[in-house]
């Protein structure tokens, strides 16, 4: 296991609003605060996602089980942004909900906002924390300068 401390910096509020690309916006504040680390709490809805659902089997590389859902959810996603070469990745997870059928996973691709998702971001200083393309798995995983 490997860890550093980091300090809290700024905390941002956001409101993505319907019909917006939730990846999209959520970078493009990333990227005009200049936030080359943080962690975001998100809350509200999505008409469509894409997703990963795991792994098809337990094999390294992995090899990923795509979801596609087109039929509005519920979000609580949770999420990380480090940097790779200068430019933040997010890692987002998150439990999608509709009646009773919840999905969680990776969302990668085609996040639509529905109605609005509301969003907090704790920006982290100080840690070190960068992503790095990791040969074996394939993934741009959490490392340290």
């Amino acid at each position: 296991m490997q860890y550093r401390q980091g300090n809290m910096g700024r905390i941002i509020i956001a409101k993505v609003e319907h019909g917006d690309d939730l990846l999209l916006e959520l970078n493009r504040i990333l990227e005009a605060e200049n936030i080359q680390s943080a962690i975001m709490f998100m809350i509200g809805a999505v008409q469509s996602s894409s997703l990963v659902v795991g792994p098809e089997k337990c094999t390294v590389p992995p090899d990923p089980v795509w979801r596609q859902l087109e039929d509005g959810r519920e979000i609580l996603g949770i999420a990380t942004v480090f940097c790779d070469a200068g430019k933040p990745v997010i890692h987002l997870h998150a439990s999608l909900g509709r009646g009773d059928h919840p999905i969680t996973g990776c969302i990668r691709k085609d996040a639509q906002a529905y109605l609005v998702v509301e969003v907090i971001i704790f920006e982290i200083l100080g840690s070190e924390a960068v992503r790095t393309l990791d040969d074996i798995t394939g993934l741009n995983l959490l490392g340290f300068k």
